[in-house]
């Protein structure tokens, strides 16, 4: 009975003490309304009811949903909980959620539509003021720019406690050193929010075991507030002609002039990758349309 299906992604999170840290990042109270989505068998879902002044789950699953409605028959009466089958990233789906002004995204989403759906939710008129999301480990170290660079000579490594959850040392091979490398993915992000790695989650921790570690990614400061002076179009079209040859130098990429390199402190040798946000949005203000 509802066995993961691989094609919708799925893999349970079956630990309780994470859906409580994720819940806890969240900063849920009980005046927040939050929207779940890929619930899965409802541990999250648990947690957050206990919080949250209203929980919208939504599931893909026909099987999840029914299954959902049943074991939390009492909280949906109630009106606590309100269970939606449908597809998160169906336009049409969207718009019928009637999403107050103010809500949390707080789920442990399916790996293979984390791009899509955070672009739907950061670009979207119904922006969240958090979001909290299982992700996969390498797309979570990505989006807050962070390089992976594997030192030899050591068999273990321990992240600090804050980064990664009390048990942080287990599972995770070699120690790394941390250096800032953007990403589009990464300045797509933190225009609109402050990523942050709450904690990484081995993949022990879902059912069925997923080939990849996880970690509980917190973007906080939701807003547009990052393009009162630019806007989203100049902006991203800059960025993504940019990242467009990553290996060559951003200024040969960019078509652009040394002097406004020097306006905005870029380095004539730099690439796209060392390029911070307030740079590039620099960029986009003082060179001409791309």
């Amino acid at each position: 009975m509802n066995k993961p299906k691989k094609s919708l992604g799925q893999n349970f999170l079956k630990s309780e003490k994470i859906a409580q840290e994720i819940v806890e990042a969240g900063e849920v109270c009980s005046d927040d309304i939050v929207l779940e989505v890929g619930p899965g068998k409802g541990i999250l879902t648990e947690e957050l009811l206990k919080k949250a002044k209203k929980v919208i789950a939504v599931e893909k699953d026909e099987q999840l949903a029914e299954f959902l409605k049943t074991k939390f028959v009492t909280e949906i009466n109630s009106g606590k909980l309100e269970i939606i089958c449908g597809d998160i990233l169906d336009k049409h789906q969207g718009e019928s959620l009637m999403l107050p002004k103010e809500y949390k995204i707080i789920a442990n989403i399916p790996y293979y539509i984390t791009s899509h759906f955070l672009r739907t939710f950061l670009e979207g008129d119904t922006q969240p003021s958090m979001m909290v999301l299982m992700v996969q480990k390498e797309v979570a170290e990505r989006i807050v720019g962070v390089k992976r660079e594997v030192k030899q000579n050591f068999s273990r490594f321990t992240l600090p406690r804050s980064a990664v959850g009390s048990d942080a040392s287990q599972n995770f091979a070699s120690p790394l050193s941390f250096a800032t490398k953007e990403s589009l993915l990464s300045i797509s992000v933190k225009a609109y929010g402050q990523p942050e790695i709450i904690r990484y989650a081995p993949a022990g921790y879902f059912s069925p075991a997923p080939k990849v570690d996880s970690a509980v990614l917190k973007i906080s400061g939701i807003s547009k507030d990052f393009f009162k002076d630019t806007t989203e179009k100049k902006f991203f079209e800059t960025v993504k002609k940019g990242f467009s040859q990553k290996r060559k130098m951003l200024i040969n990429n960019l078509k652009a002039d040394k002097e406004a390199f020097a306006a905005c402190n870029i380095s004539e040798k730099a690439r796209a990758e060392n390029v911070s946000l307030e740079q590039w949005k620099c960029t986009t203000r003082v060179l001409p349309k791309i």
